[in-house]
C-alpha cells in the first residue's frame, strides 16, 4: 500500500489521463550508409511508436552519413511549419562515419543537455556502461525540437519508451515539451 500523502501523490510525474492529448507532427530521419527502407528497423520502430502513441508521421527519409545530407534534410523539416519534432537515428557513435552531432550542433539555436543525461540514465539500465559509446543529443532549430539517438533498434526503443514517449505527450505532468510547440502554446503546460 502506498502511504504517501495525497499532496505528494498529485506531484508525482506521469501521464494524467484526464487531460487532452495533443498530437504532434514528427519526422523520422535515419542516418546510415547501409540501411534501406526494408532494413531500417530503427526508423521503423520510431514510426511504429510515435503513430501508436497518436502522433502523425510528418516524413521519413534515409540519408547517408554525410554532414551536408544530414543538415539539408533536417533544415528542410525545421523550416516546414507543419513539422513539430524531428527524430534522427544513427551517426551518434564514434565510428569514423558517425557525424550526426557535427552536422546538427551548428544548427541548434538552443541545446537540450538534459536529454542526453536522461537518455544515458535510461540506457544504462539496458546496456550498462556501453551507453558511453553514444553521443545522443537534442536541441532546437528555430521552433522545431530535434532529438538525435543512436542507430540501434534497442537504443531507439529506450529513447522512445523511457524518455520521448512521455516528454512528447501533452498529458505528462508536471509538464511536457508539447506546451513549447508554437501551435499548442497556452493549451498545455
Amino acid at each position: 500500500m502506498d502511504d504517501a500523502p495525497l499532496a505528494v501523490k498529485s506531484r508525482r510525474p506521469g501521464i494524467d489521463e484526464r487531460l487532452p492529448f495533443y498530437p504532434l507532427n514528427i519526422a523520422v530521419l535515419t542516418i546510415s550508409d547501409t540501411r534501406n527502407p526494408q532494413t531500417d528497423t530503427s526508423g521503423a520502430l520510431l514510426v511504429d511508436r510515435l503513430t501508436a502513441a497518436g502522433h502523425a508521421l510528418a516524413g521519413r527519409i534515409i540519408v547517408p552519413d554525410e554532414v551536408e545530407a544530414i543538415r539539408r534534410q533536417v533544415q528542410a523539416w525545421a523550416d516546414d511549419e507543419a513539422v513539430d519534432v524531428i527524430l534522427t537515428t544513427g551517426g551518434t557513435g564514434f565510428a569514423p562515419r558517425d557525424v550526426t552531432p557535427e552536422a546538427l550542433q551548428p544548427l541548434f539555436r538552443r541545446t537540450m543537455d538534459g536529454f542526453s543525461v536522461v537518455f544515458h540514465q535510461a540506457s544504462q539500465g539496458t546496456v550498462g556502461v556501453a551507453t558511453l559509446q553514444s553521443r545522443a543529443l537534442a536541441g532546437q532549430i528555430g521552433e522545431t525540437f530535434v532529438f538525435c539517438v543512436p542507430g540501434s533498434t534497442g537504443a531507439c526503443r529506450d529513447a522512445w519508451d523511457l524518455v520521448l514517449g512521455q516528454e512528447l505527450d501533452s498529458r505528462f505532468k508536471p509538464c511536457s515539451l508539447v506546451g513549447q510547440i508554437p501551435r499548442y502554446r497556452g493549451l498545455c503546460s
